[in-house]
């Protein structure tokens, strides 16, 4: 069921509240800058502690982004002791990272030593075979990023392990691990896809979250 906008213009939203938001996005992304910035042309309520970790937090997310992850483990374990410890997933796609820059360089041999000692511990659980036999595999093609595992290899797997970093350093810190933007965007979703699911019999389109922030 599509809404007219025109039937929610009436509805209020608070600049404070838009505020908060944005605010949300900025701390989240560490854009230190910018919150400065906006901080000083709204007048909103500087949040408490928002600078501090923020540039360290930076720093990590683009050191793993760049694939530079031995650094970000390093400044990680400096900022959220034991983070990495019991969150194994992210440790194991972080160290992956390391063995991806390895294999990238062309350093096939460093790259087998390192995957022996750092990613292999992880086979011990099943979960984690699959992912290794797919790691592993780059060695074998002279062009690993010809190979069906070449999105290992891509800026957008780097994103998604950096992502994931952050969040998990910020959920450590016991703040929000996503943005309150997301987490509007998410219930708007869902909200509005089970209205449509409700009004199924009169057939509306399909959700289109694209569609909606058109209109």
């Amino acid at each position: 069921m599509d809404v007219d906008p025109r039937q929610y213009e009436h509805v209020a939203v608070s600049d404070n509240d838009i505020h908060n938001i944005v605010m949300s996005y900025l701390v989240h992304n560490c854009f230190k800058e910018t919150v400065e910035s906006f901080i000083a042309c709204t007048g909103i309520k500087q949040p408490s502690d928002y600078l501090e970790d923020m540039e360290k937090r930076k720093r990590i997310f683009q050191f793993a982004l760049e694939g530079n992850a031995l650094k970000s483990i390093e400044l990680t374990e400096q900022l959220a002791t034991n983070l990495l410890e019991k969150n194994k997933d992210l440790h194991f796609d972080l160290l992956s990272l390391h063995f991806v820059e390895l294999v990238c360089s062309r350093k096939c041999t460093e790259a087998l030593e390192f995957a022996q000692t750092k990613l292999t511990p992880f086979g011990k659980e099943q979960k984690y075979v699959e992912k290794l036999e797919d790691f592993m595999a780059l060695l074998a093609y002279e062009e690993p990023e010809k190979s069906p595992m070449f999105h290992l290899l891509s800026l957008e797997y780097r994103q998604h392990v950096a992502e994931n970093l952050n969040r998990a350093i910020l959920a450590y810190a016991n703040q929000p691990s996503y943005t309150a933007m997301e987490r509007l965007i998410q219930q708007t979703t869902v909200v509005t896809q089970c209205l449509n699911q409700e009004h199924a019999k009169d057939a509306p389109p399909p959700f289109s979250l694209e569609d909606f922030l058109k209109s």
